[in-house]
């Protein structure tokens, strides 16, 4: 008859395996979410999907988003305004509701409408920590800014709070801005923590970015920043009220030309 071997406690292997699956079980049973967590990073490893279609990617290693996807982006094509980089029906120099209207920026340009495809992608890469999506989308923001970047002496990426890029881990606009081709300056600062501009209508934007921006200390009245032309990175262009009150503190700084270049523009339908 077999000898059950026991251990230094007197208890048989048997029964201290039994009693530790059982504890699993019921710690297993309290805590559902972190089960389901990381379900979730197991199938996330072991079949990668697109995060617009859900469809099984075919290059495990490629960015999350299939080759479809990509494609089907609401991309902004010229005609475009040459100061806000709104589409326009005519290949006019500024759009109606440029010429009423006092801009701090001197030229915008974005890679594609904030809607459909992109706004899923763009909401993956700062949310969901999708950072493989950040060099396809600087890519493309390269192609439809090359006016600008080739105008320009420096990039500014627009700053998040010390607490917001705390949460979130990384600044998007700074991981935009490195890989565009030209010196990054981290030169601005937030002042205060301010509601995401995505909350908000668009009556009180510039409201909420009011003086939320200013110099970092060691460029106070820096000579470098006389005459420079400079532009703006950010993922997303809504109202343009933050891209205004960035351009003003680099204006007051002495930059002679501020543009702006995003991912993403919410387009005017007056204009498009």
């Amino acid at each position: 008859m077999a000898r059950i071997t026991r251990c230094n406690s007197g208890i048989p292997p048997w029964h201290v395996a039994f009693s530790a699956r059982r504890c699993l079980d019921r710690v297993f049973r309290f805590l559902p979410a972190s089960q389901k967590a990381a379900d979730a990073l197991a199938a996330a490893l072991l079949t990668p999907t697109c995060v617009v279609c859900g469809r099984l990617l075919e290059q495990i290693l490629s960015p999350c988003v299939c080759e479809t996807c990509w494609c089907n982006i609401p991309l902004i094509t010229p005609p475009v305004c040459d100061r806000c980089g709104d589409p326009i029906a005519r290949p006019e120099e500024v759009c109606r509701a440029c010429i009423d209207r006092d801009h701090t920026i001197d030229r915008a340009r974005s890679a594609g409408r904030y809607e459909g495809n992109l706004r899923i992608i763009i909401h993956a890469m700062k949310y969901h920590e999708r950072r493989s999506l950040i060099s396809p989308l600087a890519e493309r923001m390269k192609t439809c800014g090359r006016k600008i970047l080739n105008e320009t002496d420096a990039l500014v990426p627009v700053p998040l709070h010390q607490w917001r890029q705390l949460s979130r881990g990384f600044n998007q606009s700074a991981e935009l801005a490195r890989l565009l081709g030209l010196p990054v300056l981290h030169l601005l600062r937030r002042t205060r923590h301010t509601r995401s501009q995505i909350e908000l209508p668009a009556a009180e934007r510039r409201a909420n970015v009011q003086n939320a921006f200013a110099l970092r200390r060691r460029w106070l009245r820096n000579p470098q920043l006389l005459g420079k032309r400079l532009a703006l990175i950010d993922d997303v262009t809504t109202t343009g009220a933050t891209l205004d009150a960035c351009g003003r503190v680099l204006k007051a700084a002495g930059a002679s030309q501020v543009f702006s270049l995003t991912a993403a523009r919410v387009v005017r339908r007056s204009n498009a």
